[in-house]
């Protein structure tokens, strides 16, 4: 072989060997993407999204965000052949059903021993964990409510009384995470039998039950309907805007939920996935969710939120979430059956 053609022959083996070298390089740096299901506000997850991602370049996730209802029943759905790896911002409720049917990876996330024992699952390697709490509210719209005579309600038994008629929407519990904590959380107040005898006569009220659990709030403060049942925090966001609202935290309890987060059992990701539920259950993280929740996974870190009560934790109810995910196909195919004929189309 003369010169010539060794010195080609060795360039083409060095071009191979540091093309190969480059491929395995670029390889050990491209993202590892991760699915996550979530029913975070848009507003939210936004901001969640951003310091997380900021936090592990070498993460890049892909958001499938929509109301709690939907999102449980397409977990349920994909159960044989799950497509999320992880689910951040889902009612404990519908991950405790979750939990139940065998789909979720436990997991001892970095920092679990900071978390209040309420706001994480009580296995010792934990299937979930909590991230915040959302508290039932009502809006009021008080130039629509004076436009009305409509005097301001206490109570949720306030809420029956023949002059709210036709005033009044909430969320369906069907698709909203909001519209299962208050009929949940009224059955477990006043009792089944008196729980569905106040929704009974609540429904006489109600003009439409909205598939979304912040649209109530919403519509409220822009005059559409003088009252909503909503959440304590869309309410307090929106008044601190100026809408003209006022927020009722009723006497004789508020119900509640929590925000978590789980692993999906089988995903290929499981290093992501445990990197994002370190930062789930991180202080930065609970600063963040404590933005707009006055209560958070970790004792101390919650500062007071504006036009909240000034310990809301007082007025949450002693809700039984294992009796409230054990029981929620029965209650929700209750609920349709009293009430679905006044929900708003799909």
């Amino acid at each position: 072989m003369n010169l010539k053609k060794l010195f080609y022959k060795l360039a083409a083996a060095g071009a191979l060997a540091a093309a190969g070298a480059l491929a395995a390089a670029v390889q050990a740096n491209a993202a590892t993407e991760l699915t996550v299901y979530t029913a975070f506000e848009a507003e939210d997850l936004k901001r969640y999204a951003g310091e997380f991602e900021n936090a592990n370049p070498d993460i890049k996730v892909n958001w499938v965000r929509d109301s709690t209802g939907i999102v449980t029943a397409k977990l349920l759905a994909e159960k044989s052949n799950p497509q999320a790896d992880v689910v951040w911002g889902l009612a404990a409720t519908s991950l405790l059903v979750l939990k139940g049917e065998g789909m979720l990876q436990p997991y001892a996330p970095a920092g679990l021993e900071a978390l209040s024992p309420k706001f994480r699952d009580a296995d010792a390697v934990p299937s979930w964990i909590g991230l915040d709490a959302w508290v039932a509210g009502i809006c009021v719209n008080t130039v629509e409510a004076e436009k009305l005579g409509l005097p301001m309600p206490s109570s949720w038994e306030d809420l029956t009384k023949p002059v709210y008629r036709g005033h009044l929407i909430m969320p369906n519990p069907n698709s909203s995470g909001t519209g299962f904590l208050d009929v949940s959380s009224w059955l477990q107040m006043f009792g089944e039998e008196k729980g569905w005898d106040y929704m009974d006569r609540l429904h006489t009220n109600i003009s439409r039950y909205t598939h979304s659990g912040s649209k109530p709030c919403k519509l409220t403060a822009t005059g559409e309907t003088p009252i909503g049942i909503s959440f304590a925090y869309q309410g307090a966001k929106l008044k601190k805007k100026g809408a003209p609202l006022e927020l009722v935290f009723p006497r004789e309890g508020m119900g509640w939920d929590m925000e978590a987060a789980a692993i999906v059992k089988g995903t290929d990701k499981l290093d992501a996935a445990k990197k994002l539920l370190d930062f789930a259950a991180s202080r930065k993280a609970n600063e963040m969710y404590n933005q707009g929740y006055a209560v958070v996974a970790i004792p101390g870190v919650a500062q007071p939120v504006e036009f909240y009560p000034e310990n809301p934790e007082s007025l949450m109810i002693d809700n039984d979430f294992v009796w409230a995910a054990g029981n929620r196909d029965a209650i929700l195919t209750e609920w349709q059956r009293r009430y679905d004929s006044k929900s708003e189309a799909k």
